[in-house]
């Protein structure tokens, strides 16, 4: 999740700046008053636009929710690919950067308010609650893919799953993003120790 205090709109931005500031306040609104007590009006006061004019951007609390949490995602998705695709990098170091991006994020007072206000309302968001976490997980099945032996590349997704089921669980015991990305180490770094033994056991 990109930093959920957006900077202050400069006069004479653009209308996509102007767009992106808007989806940063609303997550932000949302996840501080909850998406039922959250009212256009809030996001409207909140990001310093007229209540036409937010409408105008968008035509219902719903959309605005959806694309708020879209923008969101996308930016945890970009930011772990370009992560993960940097193959000078250790697979070890991508794979801790990545899921900091992608879960690390979601801890601490705010951050953790907007995780729990996308799982929490599955129903409004629809099928973005699945395929951004299907995303990255691909994105992490192919950097491990990339590092085994032609005949073990098979094993490389459930790899990747195990690492998002250790990354989920530390995350709801972990208070602060520090300590995510210090546990989340200790589990990559088994992981790694894990993927390197198989790699020497592995038939020719």
């Amino acid at each position: 999740m990109s930093d959920p205090v957006p900077a202050i709109v400069e006069e004479g931005q653009n209308e996509s700046g102007r767009r992106e500031y808007v989806l940063g306040v609303a997550l932000e609104t949302f996840a501080r008053y909850g998406y039922k007590k959250a009212s256009m009006e809030d996001v409207a006061r909140a990001a310093d636009i007229s209540r036409p004019g937010l409408y105008f951007l968008f035509t219902s609390k719903q959309n605005l929710f959806r694309a708020a949490v879209t923008h969101a995602l996308n930016g945890d998705v970009d930011a772990a690919k370009r992560s993960l695709a940097d193959a000078k990098r250790p697979l070890r170091d991508r794979l801790i950067e990545a899921f900091d991006l992608w879960t690390g994020r979601y801890i601490g007072p705010m951050a953790k308010e907007v995780a729990i206000l996308i799982e929490t309302n599955p129903e409004l968001l629809g099928p973005i609650v699945i395929d951004y976490p299907k995303r990255f997980l691909e994105m992490v099945t192919a950097a491990v893919a990339a590092d085994l032996p032609s005949g073990r590349v098979g094993i490389a997704e459930d790899m990747a799953r195990t690492l998002l089921s250790t990354a989920g669980g530390i995350k709801h015991e972990a208070t602060t993003r520090e300590e995510f990305v210090a546990r989340m180490t200790i589990g990559v770094d088994l992981f790694m120790s894990a993927l390197n033994c198989s790699t020497r056991h592995a038939p020719p």
